[in-house]
């Protein structure tokens, strides 16, 4: 009984640091508490007396979605509804919301198993993917609309200007594909050149062809990742972004 103390006052304390550097003051600290648990933790720690985040990361993506929506809509009144999903796609995306959270510090009051707490890879990529959207979930539940809205809008939205110059919410290897096909008459293919790091945290490196020429290398955590960074560094390399 004892321990379960602890680990709640423990947690809590860490979580008050968490408050205070974004500003927040819950009602119900428990909903914050909970953006934080992983499923994995509950395995391992049959005395702690709450739930896992997977609930309010449900809610959080759908609030999520509507701010990201809303605020794309009023920035962007000549976009079309194409281009303008294809641009909230690239705001919260799995890799965006994992950069958020890390630089949110996030990761720090996590609460996972052993063995989650050991994979720093792809994996946990999703993990604060996920618990941004429980952050934002818990937010909705214990302060309102408006206050997850102001959150989103501190901590994520400003990602858009970048996004949006840089033409990053573009599928870049389709959009590679059809400039390589209209300006020089071929499609391009991609070849893995190496595959680093453990079967949990492999890095691929991607070489990008058009016909016999080397356009350029991208490297990424699954073989889909390594196109992507090669494709986007070929429209760079080629002036066609």
């Amino acid at each position: 009984m004892q321990a379960t103390k602890n680990i709640k006052i423990n947690t809590m304390n860490n979580l008050d640091k968490f408050e205070k550097k974004m500003g927040l003051s819950f009602n119900d600290p428990n909903y914050l508490r909970q953006a934080f648990t992983h499923r994995s933790y509950l395995n391992e720690h049959s005395e702690w007396k709450g739930n896992h985040n997977e609930r309010l990361e449900f809610l959080g993506d759908a609030v999520l979605e509507l701010v990201a929506t809303h605020f794309l809509y009023m920035q962007y009144p000549t976009r079309p509804e194409g281009e303008l999903t294809s641009i909230r796609a690239s705001i919260v995306n799995t890799t965006s919301l994992s950069e958020t959270a890390s630089a949110l510090g996030m990761n720090e009051y996590l609460m996972l198993s052993r063995g989650e707490a050991k994979d720093t890879g792809r994996a946990r990529q999703y993990i604060l993917a996920n618990t941004y959207e429980a952050v934002v979930g818990a937010i909705y539940l214990d302060k309102g609309y408006d206050e997850a809205k102001s959150f989103i809008e501190l901590t994520l939205l400003p990602k858009t200007d970048n996004i949006v110059e840089e033409s990053l919410w573009r599928d870049a290897k389709s959009y590679f594909q059809e400039k390589a096909q209209e300006m020089e008459g071929v499609t391009p293919n991609y070849e893995v050149v190496s595959e680093e790091g453990p079967d949990h945290d492999k890095t691929f490196t991607v070489a990008l062809y058009i016909g016999k020429e080397k356009v350029a290398e991208g490297s990424g955590h699954s073989k889909q990742d390594a196109e992507t960074s090669a494709a986007r560094a070929g429209l760079e390399g080629k002036s066609w972004n």
